[in-house]
């Protein structure tokens, strides 16, 4: 048992005994089905704290010959898999960080450092073959299954740390892609190379060393969708267990999304929110929100007003496919939304091909992106929403009238209005805070039509529901009978508590008081 080779089972032994574990082992039954095919180099990347360095070790601890893991795998989901046990402590595992390897060499040394580390400890096991010999780490394995034919499964975290951390050394990329390439492709002693980092594999420039992995990225994890994260399910039942509200959880953590499981939560923030009792800030403590920062204020055309769409709740249509896979190659606003993408700050639908703020967690680091920058007149209206929402519900109609003018006049740079939809998103970032204790429904169906906004209480939060009708160089009264003859309301049949109607116009020719409002209580029998 080494550092890099075989390194036991420890590692996922600690967190099978942790307070709180959630099952992921059924990742096992994938990565047993693509040994020694055409599919065994697989990369699976994922924001951080999403639990990628866990995963390592519950395969290393699953694959290593060099312990005996049955017992620490008794109960849980692979074990009713039938290849567990075909598959169970069979192989030579070799184990990389290579964040360990970029902060322990000399600068440039990377490589070398790597290969005369795990060398060492293959020396060690296979003596009598390796014995006096001076070879790389691939000659060295070539060496050993030439003699013994043991395949060897290559389990590597933080893969794209050189990318991101010497984002300017093309140099020092091009060689370490093809140390990778020359390690695992199209060699006999690999039986499977699981590797998993933050950015994808795809490209990087004009090299393209990495073309046998198969991707599975926060823009499709297909098969892996349901160990990206904590599934709603699963998160309900932590709910259930430690006392807490799951709409109010869900309200924070929600919001990643796959072509199947629909609501995947944030590991990390999930299990910090059930030991300490308190919905706050957890993923993104760990890492300056300057990161997000600099992204935002990146200068192609259009890009502000994308994210301040979204921050008012709307979803943004996004192409992900020309992102270069780096942090530093930018040509178009959708690369830099791609890249957030992948770093978590963005969900993406890949059915829709949209990208929006996926939680209330994430919308509070944009807002502090944007407390520090340029974006002043985006906080004036953010601050001044719960004022907003308060006079909402009161049924205070001229002083909503007259702050949804002074909202307009802060985004007038970057939003426009020019129809119903693009009112909407103004109304949303408007109503900012009221995300706080509501959720925030666009396009609602009806069964009669789309109410234009609902908003919808948390069912711990005791305040009226909202139905907003927006109308666009009409009236107001317009848009609340709008919602009377169409019986919006219907769709809150199930609601217990009072609704507020709102309606709201945009004269585009009345420059004193282009918004016009009128609120209606309506009592549910």
């Amino acid at each position: 048992m080494g550092i890099y080779l075989n390194p036991g089972n420890t590692g996922f032994w600690k967190a099978v005994r942790s307070e709180i574990y959630v099952d992921k082992t059924g990742l096992i039954a994938c990565t047993n089905k693509v040994i020694n095919t055409d599919e065994q180099c697989i990369c699976v990347s994922r924001p951080r704290r999403f639990g990628k360095s866990m995963a390592l070790k519950m395969l290393a601890a699953y694959y290593s010959c060099a312990c005996d893991s049955a017992d620490l795998f008794r109960g849980l989901n692979i074990e009713r898999d039938p290849s567990f046990h075909e598959h169970l402590n069979q192989y030579d595992v070799i184990l990389l960080n290579m964040q360990q390897f970029l902060i322990e060499a000399e600068h440039g040394q990377e490589i070398e450092y790597l290969e005369r580390e795990v060398v060492e400890e293959l020396q060690e096991e296979y003596a009598d073959i390796l014995k006096g010999q001076s070879r790389g780490l691939a000659a060295a394995l070539r060496k050993i299954y030439v003699r013994t034919e043991r395949q060897f499964i290559f389990l590597i975290d933080e893969w794209d740390c050189v990318m991101r951390e010497r984002q300017e050394s093309e140099a020092m990329q091009k060689q370490y892609l093809d140390f990778l390439r020359d390690l695992l492709k199209d060699q006999p002693y690999v039986a499977l190379a699981y590797m998993t980092g933050i950015l994808p594999v795809k490209k990087y420039g004009q090299h393209s060393a990495l073309n046998m992995f198969w991707e599975y990225s926060m823009t499709d994890q297909f098969a892996y969708e349901e160990y990206t994260g904590f599934t709603q399910d699963e998160v309900k039942g932590l709910c259930e267990k430690y006392g807490m509200d799951f709409a109010q959880v869900s309200n924070w953590y929600d919001g990643y999304q796959f072509r199947q499981f629909r609501h995947i939560y944030n590991p990390r923030s999930v299990v910090a929110a059930m030991k300490s009792h308190v919905l706050s800030n957890y993923w993104t403590s760990t890492e300056t929100y300057e990161a997000l920062k600099v992204y935002m204020e990146m200068d192609f055309d259009g890009l502000r007003s994308d994210i301040v769409q979204m921050l008012g709740g709307e979803r943004i249509r996004v192409n992900t496919l020309s992102f270069r896979n780096d942090m530093r190659n930018f040509e178009i606003k959708d690369d830099v939304l791609t890249l957030l993408i992948h770093l978590g700050y963005l969900g993406y639908d890949a059915e829709t091909k949209e990208t929006f703020i996926p939680n209330k967690e994430i919308i509070g680091e944009f807002e502090n992106a944007m407390s520090v920058s340029g974006w002043s007149k985006v906080m004036r209206v953010l601050r001044a929403s719960e004022k907003l929402l308060e006079d909402t519900l009161l049924g205070d109609a001229d002083s909503v009238a007259r702050a949804l003018d002074q909202a307009h006049t802060e985004v007038a740079s970057i939003l426009t209005y020019n129809d119903e939809n693009s009112l909407g998103c103004a109304i949303g970032l408007a109503y900012y805070s009221a995300r706080k204790d509501y959720r925030l429904i666009r396009e609602l169906p009806t069964g009669h039509g789309f109410a234009d906004v609902v908003f919808l209480p948390l069912p711990s939060v005791d305040k009226p529901a909202l139905v907003v009708e927006l109308k666009y160089d009409k009236t107001a009264d317009t848009a609340i009978q709008q919602i009377k003859n169409r019986h919006y309301t219907q769709v809150l049949e199930d609601y217990a508590g009072e609704i507020l109607l709102v309606g709201i116009n945009y004269d585009k020719d009345d420059r004193e008081k282009p918004h016009g409002c009128v609120i209606e209580r309506l009592e549910k029998a």
